[in-house]
């Protein structure tokens, strides 16, 4: 049952010789409770195999190509393996395209579920390549489909935690400590979006919006740094 993947092939540059191995990383464990008879199983262990090599990489690539201490190449690993990171990464490699998931998990597009399910494909077609060709084909890989994506993090300091970052320069500039509020809800329980403005005392300094309370008052504090110009 193993699909013609060679158009996935083509764009992520690479060709496995197991093409059972790339199938069983795009299977969503959704998608196994309605086949139960479907021959693969899905892409868990995979992920967790592919997390492991990944951080390998990114980890020796940062540890050759820059001086800095612990503490910096440890936040900017962690911008460069995080979820949102990882999901971005799949979308533009057409990985969604290609997934197999449940009926219900098809459907929600838009769903937070889905940048999960998209960074963990990711991971686990980074295992998978690891086991079909070995660690220098999936450096390589990850040298042309990821790390590209580093001089854009280090130009706009994507690496900050805003929040922490927001917090600390009110306290040294004005003396307040930020306060977030939810203003805002939309969308079903499984999927919803939050709208949270960030506050210095009453005065709201900016808006954010995420899938989770979370993101959306990361989301808050990176436009406060913004329109505060700190």
């Amino acid at each position: 049952m193993t699909r013609d993947l060679s158009k996935l092939e083509t764009i992520l540059g690479v060709s496995f010789k197991n093409k059972d191995l790339l199938e069983q990383a795009l299977v969503h464990r959704s998608y196994l409770n309605e086949n139960p008879a479907f021959p693969y199983g899905n892409n868990e262990r995979l992920e967790f195999l592919g997390d492991a090599v990944l951080e390998l990489v990114v980890t020796e690539y940062l540890y050759d190509q820059y001086e800095n201490p612990e503490g910096d190449l440890t936040n900017w690993r962690a911008s460069l393996v995080n979820t949102k990171m990882l999901a971005d990464v799949s979308r533009g490699l057409s990985v969604n395209d290609f997934l197999r998931l449940s009926r219900g998990e098809a459907k929600e597009d838009q769903a937070k579920a889905r940048t999960y399910i998209l960074a963990n494909a990711f991971e686990s077609i980074v295992g998978a390549l690891y086991l079909d060709q070995g660690y220098d084909v999936v450096r390589a890989y990850l040298h042309r489909v990821l790390l590209p994506r580093l001089p854009h993090i280090l130009e706009h300091e994507l690496y900050r935690d805003p929040k922490s970052t927001f917090q600390e320069v009110s306290q040294e500039k004005v003396g307040v400590t930020p306060n977030y509020k939810v203003l805002g809800e939309t969308g079903p329980d499984h999927a919803k979006i939050f709208t949270i403005g960030i506050y210095l005392g009453d005065e709201i300094v900016a808006k954010g919006v995420g899938a989770s309370k979370q993101e959306a008052e990361e989301a808050a504090a990176r436009a406060a740094l913004k329109e505060k110009t700190w």
